[in-house]
């Protein structure tokens, strides 16, 4: 059928032409309900009013910027490259039950006993396999959509499958790496915080470095990236981790995923000095950085051991040691890349579009500027100082530092 935005009383009927989704639900009357509470687009928990256990989750895209109103256009060919992505994942994401390019749209498993990560670690929760479960969906996608695993062949069909997002990319462009730190109409600056604002503007060494990460961003093609990798794109609970949203998706480079994740634990880190004073759970939150950047290392290197022959390496190029060493000096340099793009993602947030919750969410005005300072001084010194990271702990000293 051609393009038609999906409401609670249009979207069962549409529902009951596809013939799996006929079968999943069954005979009986069908209740919709929106809860999107995102940036891009439209959500909906689908039940069966007979059994209300079955449920699925249907998302679409829909042309503008939700979060900016229907004035921003935005193209709907976002959910193509989501689409796309869900189907190329084989681990840590929800089951698809049926995709359709031409109507922006996807019917996805409805994760009823998982919740958002962000929320979780807002309420303090543990997840202690949480580490165990995104380290091996960052090896695993980034190593075999790379050129360390694919033939040159391979590695061109995938770029020319994804490179097209070029919207949500120019999106990340504009709102990362661009807008935050500059004057400009998208902004939220709360009073009070004018003068930091400023300062932040004026702060040419920063910006500098900021274009440097951008460059990267723009022009390198290591992997295939979710692109928006932050907490709110996580659902999990005590056994599972389950990645969604993965509409920015495109070839990029290998640190911008893995910053999204260290950015967004430093900002929980941050937030809950500053709200609960909970020092046992900051350092547990602390640990998670170290431990999925160890077990990323671990397990991508293994991965690439066990890889004899890829685009980059021919058999018998260098011997052994020497090969150790280079994916040795390979993997300090994206854990550098890593912490400069984390750093960006935690900068933006102070006073780019979209904040984050648990800094920006904080009601006492008070706690909530020093939070947000802090959130700027360690993602200014990420930035500043990432080309001389050697360890993870180099991380997690700025992170635990900032004050």
């Amino acid at each position: 059928m051609s393009y038609e935005i999906m409401t609670p009383a249009t979207l069962p009927q549409y529902l009951r032409s596809i013939p799996a989704i006929a079968d999943f639900f069954g005979d009986g009357e069908l209740e919709v309900e929106e809860i999107g509470d995102g940036n891009l687009n439209f959500v909906f928990i689908v039940k069966s009013a007979d059994e209300p256990q079955k449920s699925l989750i249907v998302k679409q895209a829909v042309p503008y910027l939700r979060c900016a109103g229907e004035d921003y256009a935005l193209s709907r060919d976002r959910m193509k490259f989501e689409i796309r992505a869900l189907q190329s994942y084989k681990i840590h994401t929800p089951k698809v039950y049926h995709a359709d390019e031409d109507m922006s749209l996807v019917v996805m498993e409805h994760l009823k006993s998982h919740k958002i990560l962000r929320k979780g670690l807002i309420e303090k929760e543990r997840y202690e396999l949480f580490a165990e479960h995104i380290s091996t969906f960052l090896a695993e996608t980034l190593f075999k959509t790379s050129s360390l695993y694919l033939q040159s062949d391979e590695k061109r069909a995938l770029i020319e499958r994804f490179n097209e997002n070029r919207e949500l990319c120019k999106l990340t462009e504009d709102f990362v790496f661009t807008f935050p730190y500059m004057r400009n109409e998208t902004n939220h600056i709360e009073p009070g915080c004018e003068e930091e604002a400023e300062r932040l503007f004026a702060d040419t060494a920063f910006k500098q470095k900021v274009l440097r990460l951008k460059y990267i961003f723009m022009t390198q093609t290591d992997a295939l990236i979710h692109g928006d990798l932050h907490t709110g794109s996580i659902m999990v609970n005590k056994k599972e981790t389950f990645v969604i949203d993965p509409e920015f998706a495109f070839v990029g480079p290998f640190g911008f995923d893995i910053g999204a994740i260290v950015a967004n634990l430093g900002s929980s880190y941050i937030s809950h000095r500053h709200l609960s004073g909970d020092r046992d759970y900051m350092e547990w939150v602390a640990s998670l950085i170290k431990e999925i950047w160890e077990r990323f290392e671990a397990k991508f290197l293994n991965l690439w051991r066990e890889t004899k022959k890829s685009a980059l390496i021919e058999p018998g190029f260098l011997p052994d040691g020497e090969l150790e060493r280079f994916r040795r000096e390979f993997m300090r340099d994206l854990l550098r890349q890593s912490a400069g793009f984390a750093g960006c993602k935690m900068a933006r947030r102070v006073f780019g579009i979209a904040g984050v919750e648990e800094i920006r969410g904080i009601e006492d005005p008070v706690l909530r500027k020093r939070a947000m300072m802090d959130a700027l001084e360690c993602g200014r010194r990420l930035v500043m100082e990432h080309e001389r990271i050697e360890s993870i702990d180099d991380v997690v000293k700025i992170v635990k530092g900032a004050s």
